[in-house]
């Protein structure tokens, strides 16, 4: 990344007003990262972008990408991946010139071609955050292109750290990192499903049953992160000798429940890495 000096961060700008973006800007407001006035947004419905602005206390509606180019110090693109090439060309050149940034949260689209379609050296920071930034526990990766400053990586940083935890993270693992924190909460919300469903066929109410189940994956979660202990480790501690779980688990390797999920996860990495060369 760069090493230039850029005014500091005083101004976010969002491209697009979806569940993401709406995530994001609400994070940011509630840790005081940047005042609501300073968060300016856009989008095709003017209305949604009015009701978020609304909802944080008065962030700004604009009326194009380019004019959030040219006031941001960091512009978020969130829209659609397939809607980024109509977007970004119009940017590139503003950013560059004023020496501010833009961060794209598009899954696929590597810095090469963010770059290639900015038509200039802008500093583009790339971003895959995930669902649960919308309860401000997203899991998030960041990585950027060498026009990218140590300002502009700290001010991306501590934008996505308003919505969960980030970290950075070598572009060659962005496939690996979209399978398994960017597409593994809709693989984990089919998991608890599929247990709350078996309880159902116990006997047990199904919503009684999904909130045991989303409530015992949520633990399982917060102690592997907070033990620091390999997740074998805790499996084998729940595990007594000739018990449950040991027969569950067994059943579960019997049924190919292992060999599922890696093929889930190479499943994901190959198209991540098919839209990457669309």
């Amino acid at each position: 990344m760069g090493d230039g000096n850029v005014v500091p961060m005083t101004t976010v700008g969002f491209i697009g007003t979806g569940n993401m973006a709406s995530a994001i800007v609400k994070g940011i407001v509630a840790d005081g990262i940047v005042a609501a006035a300073d968060v300016l947004l856009v989008d095709r419905s003017r209305d949604k972008a009015v009701a978020l602005a609304e909802s944080v206390g008065g962030a700004q509606v604009l009326d194009s990408a380019a004019e959030i180019a040219q006031r941001a110090d960091l512009t978020v693109i969130a829209v659609k991946p397939n809607v980024v090439a109509s977007v970004l060309p119009e940017l590139g050149t503003i950013v560059a010139e004023r020496g501010s940034a833009i961060v794209s949260i598009a899954a696929g689209l590597t810095l090469a071609r963010l770059t290639e379609l900015a038509g200039a050296d802008a500093a583009i920071v790339r971003v895959m955050p995930n669902v649960n930034a919308t309860v401000g526990a997203s899991m998030s990766a960041l990585t950027g292109n060498e026009f990218v400053t140590e300002a502009q990586r700290s001010a991306a940083l501590d934008v996505f750290g308003a919505v969960g935890r980030v970290i950075e993270l070598d572009e060659k693992q962005f496939s690996a990192f979209t399978a398994i924190a960017g597409s593994s909460p809709a693989f984990t919300f089919v998991y608890i499903d599929a247990l709350a469903r078996a309880a159902v066929a116990a006997g047990m109410p199904k919503a009684v049953a999904t909130e045991a189940a989303a409530q015992a994956v949520l633990g399982s979660a917060k102690l592997l992160l907070e033990s620091g202990t390999h997740p074998w480790e805790l499996a084998d501690i729940v595990s007594s000798p000739g018990g449950t779980t040991v027969a569950g688990l067994l059943k579960l390797e019997d049924e190919g429940f292992f060999a599922a999920v890696v093929a889930g996860v190479k499943a994901t990495i190959d198209r991540d890495q098919e839209l990457g060369k669309a």
